[in-house]
C-alpha cells in the first residue's frame, strides 16, 4: 500500500508498505472535479507539480486533518495509485473496500456543501446546511458507497474544512439519504444483507466509466475480479453474480444460524463514536480462520455497540432442545458442545462484566476462572468486558475516556433531548467536567431530560452536591443495571479484598488534586498513624503494588506528559471517580487524611536553588489550591500548621500567585507569633517574606515596615552580620531604589556588600 506523508516544508513523499506493516493512516472520500486533469496524479506528486492543480487542497485538507488526529499518514485515490500500470490499478481496486475498512479515519470532503448554506435552519430540518447536504453530488456516485460503509470512523467536512459531523451523529438523515439500514451505517458485517438488498443500495449511483458501476461494488460483495475496462456493465455484473453465487454455496453457515431477540440487549441507538476501537476490534476479529477474542478493559460502554440489528433466522436442534431449568453445568456443556461443531465457525460470544477473575491475589471467593466457559474449539470469535487490566484471554485494547469533546456532546445531546448544544459554552463547560465518561455523561443526560435545569445549574449541583444528585437522577435506558456510585462502590469492594493498601490510597486522594499525583509527594506520611499508609510511605515498591491494582482497575491512569523530565511515574484520577472519592468515600470528612496531605504538599516545597524547582512547583500548585478550600471552611484544625502555611506562601508566590501567598504569610504569621513569639527567626522569616510579597505587590510602606521589623528582629536574635540580617539588609537597599531614596539604599548596599565579604572570609 502507497501512503503519503507530508514533510515539515510541506513536500508530499510515497511510502510504500506490505500488509502487514500497514501503519495507522487516515483516508480521504470525495467526488473528482468535472475536469480530471485538475486532480493531482502520481506522476505529478513524483514531480512535485501538482500545487498549481485544483485538486491540491483536497490533498492538503487531508493532510491538515491528519496530523491534527496524529496520524502520520494519509492516503488520496487521485495520486496514491499510479492508473497508468493497468496492474497495479486493477490490484487497487481490488482492495479498495479493504483500505477504507482498516483506515483509523475516513475525511468525507464536501466541495458542494458550506458550513454556511441557508440564512436560517429551514423548518423540516436540523442545520442549515441540510438542504444542500442531502443533494450533495457525493451521495449519487457510485464509489462512495463503500467510502461511506467500510470505514469504522466517517466525519463530513464543508467545503470550508469545518466538520459538519460524523456517520454516527448524522446517521438519521444519511439513512434517510440513502436508504441503507441503519445497522449498515453502524458498521454490521455487509454479509448480514440480502444481496438484492445490497445491490439497491447502488441503484441510483452513477459512474463515469460504466463498468465501474459493477467494480465499485466488488468490497461490498467480498469479491475479487480482474477489472476489463470495455466489456461494458453487463458482462462485469454477470461475472460479480458468479463471484457472489460462488461464495453463497460454500457458505452452509445459515444451518447454525440463531434466532436474536433485540429485548436482551442493551439499547444501542444512542451509542456514538468509538471509532477507533470499533475499528481494531473488526480488525482483530474477521478474517480469520482461527479463533480470535478481544478484551475490552477500562471504561466499559461499547460492547452493546457490537450487537446490532439481526435478521431473526431459525434456530439449530440443539439448541432448542436446550432446558433452562435443568443442572446449569449441562447447559453450558451442550451450549459449549455446539459451538464446537467443525463446521459452526460464525458465531460470537460476549462475556460481558467480566470483573472479578481468578488471579494471584485475587481471594475473593466468588472469583472465577472464565477458561470454564470458552469453548474449546480453534474457530469463532470472542469479546470480552472488564475492568480489570489483568484478563488477558485474547488481544487486549484499553477502553479509556472519550478523547473528543464533540463525541460528549453528542452523548449529552442524545440522552437528555437536548437538540443544537454544540456551540453552547456551559453544555461545553460540563462535558469537559465530566471529562469524556459516557456513563457519567448519560447519568447527566437523564436527568436533564426530565426537568427544565440548564447545564450551568446542572454544573453546579454536580459539584456542590454530587451524592445526592447522582441518587435521584433516573436511571439511564443503555445503563439500567448500574449508576457511578454503585459501580464503583463495587470495584472498590474488590480492591480493598486484595490490597489494603490500595483502598487507603484511593481514599486519600481525595485530598488532592486528581492530577498529578507520585510516590515522593507522599514520602511524609510515614509518620501517619494509619498502618496502611504507613506502609505505601515505606518504599516505592509498595506505593507501586498499591497504585498497579488501581490502575489494573481502570481507576488510575499513568500520565506520561512530563515522563521524560521527571524520573517518578505520574498518576491521574479520573474526574467523576475523584467526584466518588469525595462524596461517597469520603462522605465522612477525615480530618486526619486533610492534614496529611496538607503536610505532604508543604513538605515536598522545592526552593528555587533546587533543579527544576519551578516545574515541581507546577505540579504541587493544583493540589495546593484543592486543600486551601479545607482551610477557608475551617474544615482543618490549624494549630501547628503555621509551617506549612509558610511553605505554601512560598508557592503561591515564587508561581505569581501573590493574593494567595499573601493570605497562607499572614496565617502563618499568626500562628507563629502565638507558638513561638514575635522575634523568633522563624517568625522573622514569615515577615520577611511579607515584606518581600508586598515589594512585588507595590506596597512599598507596608515592606518597608515588614524589612524593619524583620532586621530589628535579626539583630537582636542573630547578630548584625548574620547572612539572614544581611539579607534583609539587601531588601531593604532595592526597596529604598525602588522608592527613589537612593542615598538611603546605598547605605544599605554598602553595609550589606562588607558583611557578605566578612562571612565569606570566614568560610573561605
Amino acid at each position: 500500500m502507497r501512503l503519503l506523508e507530508r514533510k515539515p516544508n510541506g513536500d508530499l513523499v510515497f511510502r510504500e508498505f506490505t500488509d502487514k506493516d500497514v501503519p495507522a493512516y487516515a483516508i480521504l472520500s470525495h467526488t473528482w472535479l468535472a475536469n480530471n486533469n485538475e486532480e493531482v496524479s502520481f506522476q505529478d506528486v513524483e514531480a512535485d507539480t501538482g500545487k498549481s492543480k485544483a485538486g491540491w487542497g483536497k490533498i492538503q485538507f487531508c493532510a491538515d486533518k491528519a496530523v491534527a488526529d496524529g496520524l502520520r499518514y494519509f492516503w488520496v485515490d487521485t495520486c496514491c495509485i499510479d492508473k497508468k500500470n493497468s496492474t497495479e490499478l486493477s490490484k487497487a481496486i481490488n482492495s479498495m473496500f479493504r483500505w477504507y475498512q482498516k483506515a483509523a479515519r475516513c475525511y468525507v470532503y464536501l466541495i458542494d456543501v458550506s458550513a454556511y448554506d441557508g440564512k436560517e435552519t429551514p423548518q423540516q430540518y436540523v442545520f442549515r446546511w441540510e438542504a444542500t447536504f442531502r443533494k450533495s453530488r457525493w451521495f449519487m456516485r457510485g464509489w462512495t458507497l463503500q467510502e461511506l460503509l467500510a470505514p469504522t470512523s466517517v466525519d463530513f467536512f464543508s467545503l470550508e474544512g469545518e466538520r459538519l459531523g460524523s456517520k454516527l451523529s448524522l446517521e438519521i438523515i444519511i439513512h434517510d439519504i440513502t436508504g441503507i439500514p441503519r445497522p449498515a451505517l453502524r458498521g454490521k458485517p455487509l454479509d448480514g444483507f440480502g444481496r438484492d438488498e445490497r445491490m439497491s443500495w447502488a441503484s441510483h449511483r452513477q459512474t463515469k466509466e460504466e463498468e465501474d458501476q459493477v467494480y465499485s461494488l466488488l468490497g461490498i460483495f467480498d469479491v475479487s475480479m480482474p477489472l476489463i475496462y470495455g466489456e461494458g456493465k453487463e458482462k462485469a455484473y454477470k461475472r460479480l453474480q458468479e463471484g457472489t453465487e460462488k461464495i453463497y454455496k460454500e457458505d452452509d453457515s445459515d444451518q447454525f444460524a440463531v434466532g436474536f431477540d433485540l429485548l436482551a440487549v442493551p439499547e444501542a441507538a444512542q451509542f456514538v463514536a468509538r471509532e477507533n476501537e470499533l475499528a481494531e476490534m473488526r480488525r482483530l476479529l474477521h478474517g480469520h480462520k482461527s479463533r480470535s477474542a478481544v478484551v475490552l478493559h477500562g471504561f466499559r460502554d461499547i460492547a452493546q455497540r457490537v450487537l446490532e440489528d439481526q435478521k431473526d433466522k431459525p434456530s439449530t436442534s440443539m439448541l432448542a432442545s436446550v432446558d433452562l431449568n435443568e443442572n446449569l453445568d449441562q447447559i453450558v456443556t451442550t451450549v459449549k458442545t455446539w459451538f464446537n461443531l467443525q463446521r459452526n465457525t460464525r458465531w460470537l460470544i460476549i462475556y460481558d462484566n467480566y470483573d472479578n477473575p481468578r488471579t494471584p491475589g485475587n481471594l475473593d471467593h466468588s472469583a472465577f476462572n472464565i477458561r470454564g466457559f470458552l469453548p474449546r474449539a480453534d474457530h469463532g470469535s470472542i469479546i470480552i468486558t472488564t475492568r480489570s487490566a489483568k484478563v488477558s484471554q485474547g488481544h487486549r485494547i484499553h477502553v479509556q475516556k472519550l478523547p473528543n469533546i464533540h463525541e460528549g456532546l453528542e452523548i449529552l445531546s442524545n440522552t437528555s433531548k437536548r437538540e443544537n448544544i454544540e456551540n453552547n459554552c456551559n453544555a461545553i463547560a460540563l462535558v469537559k467536567e465530566l471529562d469524556g465518561l459516557p456513563l457519567a455523561l448519560s447519568a447527566a443526560g437523564a436527568y436533564l431530560e426530565h426537568v427544565t435545569t440548564s447545564f450551568s445549574d446542572y454544573l453546579r449541583l454536580y459539584k456542590a452536591s454530587w451524592l445526592k444528585l447522582q441518587m435521584t437522577s433516573p436511571q439511564s435506558s443503555s445503563y439500567e443495571d448500574r449508576s457511578l456510585y454503585t459501580t464503583w462502590q463495587i470495584t472498590f469492594d474488590r480492591i480493598e479484598q486484595q490490597n489494603a493498601a490500595s483502598a487507603k490510597l484511593l481514599k486519600l486522594w481525595a485530598y488532592f488534586n486528581k492530577q498529578d499525583v507520585w510516590f515522593e509527594l507522599l514520602r511524609y506520611t510515614n509518620s501517619a498513624d494509619d498502618k496502611w499508609i504507613q506502609h505505601l510511605a515505606e518504599d516505592e515498591l509498595n506505593f507501586d503494588e498499591a497504585v498497579a491494582l488501581l490502575c489494573s482497575f481502570g481507576l488510575v491512569n499513568i500520565d506520561r506528559s512530563l515522563q521524560q523530565q521527571f524520573a517518578s511515574k505520574r498518576y491521574s484520577v479520573h474526574s467523576c471517580v475523584h467526584s466518588w472519592t469525595v462524596f461517597v468515600l469520603n462522605k465522612k470528612w477525615d480530618e486526619g487524611l486533610a492534614r496529611l496531605a496538607l503536610t505532604c504538599v508543604a513538605s515536598s516545597v522545592p526552593s528555587t536553588n533546587e533543579k527544576d524547582w519551578w516545574l515541581f512547583q507546577q505540579r504541587l500548585l493544583q493540589h495546593a489550591t484543592r486543600q486551601d478550600l479545607f482551610i477557608v471552611d475551617g474544615k482543618v484544625d490549624i494549630k501547628g500548621l503555621d509551617w506549612v502555611f509558610h511553605n505554601l506562601g512560598n508557592l503561591y508566590f515564587h508561581q505569581g500567585k501573590l493574593a494567595e501567598a499573601k493570605k497562607m504569610y499572614i496565617r502563618a504569621l499568626q500562628g507563629k507569633e502565638e507558638a513561638f513569639g514575635p522575634d523568633h527567626t522563624s517568625t522573622l522569616d514569615t515577615v520577611n517574606n511579607l515584606g518581600i510579597l508586598y515589594s512585588d505587590q507595590g506596597k512599598l510602606a507596608e515592606a518597608e515596615k515588614m524589612y524593619i521589623r524583620a532586621l530589628q528582629g535579626y539583630e537582636e536574635a542573630l547578630g548584625p552580620d548574620h547572612t539572614s540580617t544581611l539579607d534583609t539588609v539587601n531588601n531593604l537597599g532595592i526597596l529604598y531604589k525602588n522608592q527613589g531614596k537612593l542615598a538611603e539604599a546605598e547605605k544599605m548596599y554598602i553595609r550589606a556588600l562588607q558583611g557578605y565579604e566578612h562571612a565569606l572570609e570566614h568560610l573561605l
